[in-house]
């Protein structure tokens, strides 16, 4: 049925006009081995009940590393059987040693309770009392004690690790003493601030486990990115071995980029992503084709899923196998939905990423993408969800009017030449690292000259001893503080000193979010609209000393836009290269960055028309991060105005900004730019791009480095855009910008490269 769909999609005119690449991704068949030698005869009978005879080459190659005591990191696709990667060699090790503890991490409390599921079943069948538990802020109090003494495996997630069970490790003497392995499942979504975060989580429980006399076996599992062996060295601190060679069999599959059709010539405008994934979707669930759509944004889902619905309603009422699914949905909805799934009785689902990560929902006949994901990792692991063994499958994206997204459906040479991108962290950012070291410090006293993740830290803790945190007796630094440090850091932000969401909808008073204080003026100013799982909060009052923002529930049309003022100050410079002096010049370094709203506006949601505006009175927030900048004089008449130039060096920044993220596995939003026509440090018309974190996490100096790549990029995707004027698409949704700007934005990236191109050879 569905090769029938595609070869329809592919004789209508009006479908493949808006076709930006199709291809045909061929069947693949498995590659096997037999059992590896040490494993117990009773997975191996269990394994044959379940029909599996050999183990993919992977799986085999996974089991004898880890059972000869090295660390290891397996990178291959989605439904690859990643699971048994590290599920036989723990299981294994237990039958034998049934002593013996491990520790499972996931990112999501969603895949955490699948994982449980998963080896309960597994003891069962193997008859034998392997306990395994869930551990997270859902259990219940009378529950931990067992789970602390008895539990063979635990199952959790960093956040609960870093705040409930690393602070109180002496009431998990068990584990700790008899802790064999840790596994740390979807590697490659520990980057950026979370991923850094994780690193000192890890340090913290490799200190912990030293002190109880274990050192545990690492196993790690990761969709492909570009650096699997030093990311996964940085995250534990060690050399892990890479096992890349996927064995497992993948069906024929057909991919395509559909860009939705421009309505407007000159403003650039697009026909929305949403109508053109409400419309394929609907082509495809109403043939019976088994369908999953994913989206960013939980709004969005909620759009779609009542577009959906709606549509099948007059199609004769099928909207019950319609079903929506995201991270704030019940854990009872979610295994419902995910059962219904495995099982044929859902034919569409709309989901975040939440369903990107290893759920186990079986293999669908189709993907939809609306907009494209962020990164190419999750690109692929989201056409991945498409495709049985033997049956043909399709996965479509469908491009929005962002920058970046009309590059990706442009470029599709750069998804299939590039290959993923590299994962970045930086553990020892200073903001990070202090906030681990007070809570190390709280779990056990440091000695004098003691390391912290092969780090010397002594500077460090002498600091907090300044700031009398730490008291520094008998050569031992010791916690004095009366403060849980835990409690006070999110593994989501590099700064501790994030803002409350409390909603005060018919009288409550519930927490329903924090952001950290750098972007509180933007996200929740009074009269700002706070979007939270699909629903529209509106900030009734900010009391910015008690560091709260209370919002009630409404209904509105429109979201809020704050406009962002930033002066940046050039610190320190790390490297730079002049490639002509007085003209040309790209840098990286340390920054301070003052930012400051003034107003914000309502856009009204689908037309983006402006339909109001408000002040904002809030103080000025400075911050200390790194950033990258290139400088590029002009060679202008004096007569053109300045606000022109302003515009196109604004333009050109958020060109850079959207297509900086295809080198960084980051999302815009992580990225903050300043453009200045003469900017103090240089002297020259400079654009920076600043990380939205203090300290930063290495996206700086990987622009950096990546420089040319970028401006090829921004280029490209400037001349390519057929509006006149500049568009979202492009320039941003700037009215202002006029013929002039755009022709001007094109001479400064023009410029740019040539110096570029001069520096290179």
């Amino acid at each position: 049925m569905i090769g029938q769909v595609l070869n329809e999609f592919r004789t209508r005119p009006e479908f493949t006009a808006n076709i930006t690449f199709w291809q045909s991704i061929p069947a693949k068949p498995a590659v096997y081995e037999p059992f590896p030698e040490g494993l117990n005869p009773k997975i191996i009978e269990l394994l044959k009940l379940k029909g599996i005879n050999q183990l993919y080459t992977h799986q085999a190659q996974a089991f004898r590393s880890v059972n000869s005591g090295r660390d290891i990191v397996v990178v291959t696709p989605t439904a690859s059987g990643k699971t048994l990667c590290y599920n036989l060699p723990v299981l294994n090790h237990i039958l034998d040693h049934p002593e013996s503890r491990a520790l499972y991490l996931f990112p999501t409390k969603a895949l955490a309770q699948d994982q449980v599921a998963e080896l309960m079943s597994w003891g069962e069948q193997l008859g034998e009392t392997i306990k395994t538990y869930t551990y997270d802020g859902d259990t219940a109090a009378d529950a931990r004690q067992a789970i602390r003494s008895a539990g063979n495996i635990v199952v959790t997630n960093p956040d609960m690790l870093h705040s409930g069970i690393l602070p109180h490790h002496t009431k998990w003497m068990r584990l700790f003493e008899n802790l064999t392995y840790v596994v740390i499942d979807e590697l490659h979504t520990y980057r950026g601030v979370f991923g850094s975060h994780v690193a000192n989580v890890i340090r913290r429980l490799q200190r912990i486990c030293s002190f109880y006399g274990s050192n545990p076996i690492f196993i790690c599992a990761s969709a492909t990115i570009a650096n699997p062996g030093e990311h996964s060295e940085r995250l534990i601190g060690r050399k892990a071995a890479v096992i890349d060679k996927n064995g497992a069999p993948s069906g024929p599959k057909e991919v395509f980029f559909y860009n939705p059709p421009v309505i407007n010539q000159s403003l650039g405008i697009r026909r929305s992503s949403l109508l053109e994934t409400r419309r394929i979707a609907e082509e495809l669930i109403s043939r019976n084709i088994q369908t999953i759509v994913f989206t960013r944004a939980r709004v969005d889902l909620e759009v779609l899923l009542t577009y959906l619905r709606r549509s099948f309603k007059r199609l004769g009422d099928l909207t019950e196998k319609i079903r929506g699914y995201r991270g704030g949905y019940l854990p009872k909805q979610r295994r419902a939905i995910e059962r219904e799934l495995r099982e044929g009785r859902v034919l569409g689902v709309v989901s975040t990423n939440a369903l990107e990560l290893g759920v186990d929902i079986g293999s669908l006949q189709a993907v939809v993408i609306n907009g494209y994901p962020g990164t190419i990792a999750s690109l692929w692991q989201q056409i991945g969800r498409a495709g049985r063994t033997h049956e043909l499958a399709a996965a479509i994206l469908v491009g929005n009017s962002s920058p970046l997204n009309q590059y990706i459906v442009n470029n599709p040479d750069f998804i299939l030449e590039r290959g993923a991108e590299q994962a970045l962290i930086d553990p020892d950012n200073i903001y990070i690292l202090l906030s681990h070291l007070k809570c190390a410090a709280f779990e056990l006293p440091f000695k004098a000259g003691e390391k912290f993740g092969g780090k010397d830290v002594e500077e460090y803790l002498d600091f907090l001893v300044e700031e009398q945190v730490l008291r520094f007796v008998e050569k031992r630094y010791y916690w004095m503080s009366e403060d849980y440090p835990a409690a006070d850091i999110s593994l989501r932000s590099a700064s501790a000193d994030n803002f409350t969401i409390i909603d005060t909808t018919d009288g409550a008073s519930v927490v329903i979010g924090e952001v950290d204080r750098f972007s509180a003026p933007m996200l929740i100013h009074e009269g700002a609209i706070y979007m939270h799982e699909g629903r529209q909060y509106h900030v009734d009052h900010l009391d910015w000393e008690r560091q709260k923002a209370y919002t009630r529930q409404i209904k509105a049309d429109y979201y809020t836009d704050a406009n962002l003022d930033v002066n940046l100050k050039v610190l320190e410079v790390s490297d730079s290269q002049v490639q002509e002096p007085g003209k040309a010049l790209h840098a990286w370094g340390e920054v301070l960055v003052a930012a400051k709203t003034h107003l914000y506006k309502k856009i009204r949601f689908y037309t983006h028309e402006n339909v109001g505006w408000g002040n904002i009175s809030l103080p000025e927030q400075e911050m200390h991060t790194t950033a990258f900048w290139f400088a590029q004089k002009l060679d202008l008449d004096p007569s053109v105005p300045t606000e022109v130039i302003q515009n196109a060096l604004s333009g050109a920044a958020n060109l850079l900004l959207n297509t900086a993220p295809l080198e960084l596995m980051c999302e815009p939003g992580d990225l903050g730019v300043a453009a200045q026509v003469k900017s103090p440090f240089t002297e020259l018309p400079t654009i920076y791009i600043y990380e939205k974190y203090p300290g930063g996490v290495g996206y700086a100096k990987q622009m950096f480095d990546n420089c040319r790549r970028i401006l090829e990029r921004a280029y490209q995707l400037l001349i390519s855009c057929g509006c006149e004027e500049g568009c979202p698409s492009c320039v941003g949704a700037q009215v202002e910008m006029g013929y002039a700007a755009k022709n001007y934005c094109r001479q400064f990236l023009e410029e740019a490269l040539k110096h570029e191109a001069y520096r290179q050879a």
